[in-house]
């Protein structure tokens, strides 16, 4: 049986996505995942070419992971907690530019 963590609220989950993303390279890499979200949702909304959505899951997601599994050393908390990592790497984004989080 698989030991995996519960959590009731985002705000518990948070300092565990925090713990999971240690290394400055994983972190750094997410920052550059979630930007080109970012970008690439914002040029489709723009734009209206709604087909750019297919590469908004390879464009965060491969930074994230090459994160995790080369620098980080862990599975990501998407496979885990995928509705709250999806959080997470927005708030750790938002708080990378606040500097609350060290790039």
């Amino acid at each position: 049986m698989d030991n995996v963590k519960t959590f009731d609220r985002f705000a518990d989950f948070y300092p565990y996505y925090l713990h999971e993303h240690s290394d400055s390279t994983c972190r750094r890499l997410h920052f550059i995942g979630t930007t080109l979200v970012i970008v690439i949702l914002a040029s489709a909304l723009l734009s209206g070419k709604w087909l750019l959505l297919w590469v908004l899951p390879l464009a965060g997601y491969s930074f994230a992971w090459v994160g995790h599994f080369f620098f980080e050393k862990n599975r990501p908390a998407t496979f885990k907690h995928p509705f709250y990592s999806l959080l997470g790497d927005f708030a750790m984004y938002r708080d990378m530019l606040r500097g609350k989080v060290p790039f």
